[in-house]
């Protein structure tokens, strides 16, 4: 029988260091997966994933367990990307056209690299025109609001789950969410419109 997150964090509080690895094992892949979808690159992710490991270690004490490990864990990781898409974006207007900057198709690449659970609207970015749409409106998103939509659409969590991983209240949250979506549909207009038109 596979042991819970709470006894996992138990054992890690009390310096087993084998419960802090089960825990890393078994959450280390959805972290990468939320950290690639709101940088954009695997480097990037493999950052936030480390740091978001490293102060969740430094923070177990913090930890509530009547709330979900899962939660608290992707509420790290969240404020990890955030700081660090931040920080990336302060550097970049430092020294604008010196260094690479994520494309759009770098976003769209990392958007759809990994499947979601289970189906969303967001797979119809197969055709290369709604791709291209897709990137150049995630583009567009300020590091909150493609984060929330990264945990709304990619990870199915709820508004409440996203206000409580992003340290918002559930409004700010869902305001995110919408913000985000409808740039998209604003992007993909053009798009659907032209479809419709064609049936």
């Amino acid at each position: 029988m596979e042991e819970s997150d709470g006894a996992a964090v138990a054992r890690a509080r009390a310096g087993d260091e084998d419960g802090f690895r089960v825990l890393v094992e078994r959450h280390s892949r959805s972290i990468f997966r939320l950290a690639y979808r709101m940088t954009g690159n695997e480097h990037d992710a493999e950052d936030v994933v480390q740091e978001t490991f490293l102060r969740a270690y430094k923070r177990l004490d913090r930890f509530e367990e009547r709330s979900s490990f899962n939660t608290w864990l992707y509420r790290i990781a969240s404020n990890c990307a955030l700081d660090l898409m931040r920080a990336r974006q302060r550097e970049e207007e430092r020294r604008e056209p010196a260094g690479r900057r994520a494309s759009a198709e770098d976003y769209a690449a990392a958007m759809l690299a990994f499947p979601a659970d289970g189906p969303t609207p967001e797979r119809l970015a197969f055709s290369s025109e709604v791709r291209q749409r897709v990137a150049a409106a995630l583009e567009e998103l300020s590091p909150m609001e493609r984060a929330a939509f990264v945990l709304r659409h990619f990870e199915g969590m709820s508004i409440e789950e996203i206000g409580r991983a992003l340290d918002r209240h559930a409004d700010a949250a869902k305001n995110c969410v919408f913000r985000a979506v409808h740039k998209l549909r604003r992007a993909l207009e053009p798009v659907v419109s032209s479809t419709k038109c064609n049936t």
